[in-house]
C-alpha cells in the first residue's frame, strides 16, 4: 500500500524540453496562485463575505490551497497533491463564476469571468496528469514514476 501511495507522487520522466516547459509553467502559474492567496491567508477563514454563505472551514481551505498550492508548484513539491487542492477550489470557482453569478466565458470589456479560473483548473488537472517533469523536488524525493 506505501509503495502505491508513493508512486503517486513520482513524476512521468520528461525530456529535458518538456520538463523545462513544465518548470515554466509552474513557476508562472504558481506565483499566480500566491499572488492570489496572499490576501486570503490573512484572514483564511473570514476573506468571503459573510453574506456570502460560505462557510470558514472551506474558505481557510481555500486559502491553504492558492498560497500553499502555489508554493508546492513552483518547488515541484508533493504536486499532485496540491494540484488536487487546486483542482477543487478551480472547480467552485468556475462554477461561482459561470453558474452562480452568471459570468460570461470571456469577457471583451475586461469584466469578471469564468475564463482564468477554468484554465487554472485545467493547468491543475495537467500537473496532476503529468507531475512537475525532472526539475522538481518531487523527482529528488520520489524519483521517476515507473
Amino acid at each position: 500500500m506505501k509503495t502505491k501511495v508513493m508512486n503517486l507522487f513520482k513524476p512521468l520522466t520528461l525530456p529535458v524540453f518538456p520538463s523545462i516547459a513544465m518548470l515554466a509553467l509552474r513557476l508562472m502559474a504558481g506565483s499566480a496562485f500566491i499572488a492570489h492567496g496572499w490576501g486570503k491567508i490573512q484572514a483564511p477563514m473570514s476573506w468571503m463575505p459573510e453574506t456570502s454563505g460560505v462557510p470558514g472551514i472551506f474558505q481557510l481551505l481555500g486559502a491553504v490551497a492558492e498560497f500553499g498550492g502555489g508554493i508546492a508548484w513552483i518547488l515541484g513539491l508533493l504536486t499532485p497533491l496540491a494540484s488536487l487542492g487546486l483542482f477543487f477550489t478551480m472547480v467552485v470557482a468556475t462554477l461561482l463564476h459561470a453558474v452562480i453569478l452568471g459570468d460570461p466565458f470571456f469577457n471583451l470589456t475586461g469584466g469578471a469571468s469564468a475564463e482564468p479560473a477554468a484554465v487554472y483548473l485545467v493547468i491543475s488537472l495537467v500537473l496532476m496528469a503529468v507531475g512537475p517533469g525532472r526539475f522538481s523536488i518531487d523527482m529528488k524525493l520520489f524519483g521517476p514514476r515507473p
